[in-house]
């Protein structure tokens, strides 16, 4: 059965989520620690961070951060690293993931999501629209930034 955390409700968890997130997406593995451990212990929205489980394996993940790595400061905070395994995609696990995750932000009191992404047409079906053009910090061309009012 597939269920939803938030790490802060689950200590026990976070070294795991912090090494499957950084065998993911190749970020730096101190950056990580210092966020989903800053999210146990700080009472604030931001940052924060989400897993998709299946029994007792991750199968999916993302967290709520100020800034994604763009040029945009103001438009924050950012959901970032979304990842779902690949045999465990096309099966609806990111959109209630990105659900989950609105719904917690809103009860936090924010009422605005950004993201960074290449992807073009993916999250317009969770309900998130196309921005604007954004800068990654370091990268040649432009990412696409989306907004979702929740």
């Amino acid at each position: 059965m597939i269920y939803f955390i938030k790490i802060r409700e689950h200590e026990n968890i976070a070294e795991r989520a912090t090494h499957w997130f950084h065998e993911k997406w190749g970020i730096p593995l101190k950056a990580y620690q210092e966020s989903i451990y800053d999210c146990l212990k700080n009472e604030n929205a931001v940052p924060q961070w989400y897993l998709a489980m299946d029994g007792d394996k991750i199968i999916g993940g993302l967290g709520v951060i100020e800034n994604d790595f763009h040029d945009r400061k103001d438009l924050t905070p950012n959901v970032c690293a979304v990842y779902v395994e690949e045999d465990s995609r096309c099966q609806g696990i990111a959109g209630k993931l990105l659900q989950y995750v609105c719904d917690d932000m809103k009860d936090q009191g924010i009422d605005t999501l950004y993201l960074v992404t290449d992807h073009t047409s993916f999250y317009e079906q969770y309900g998130w629209e196309f921005l604007c053009m954004v800068q990654g910090d370091g990268e040649p061309d432009m990412t696409r930034m989306y907004i979702h009012q929740l």
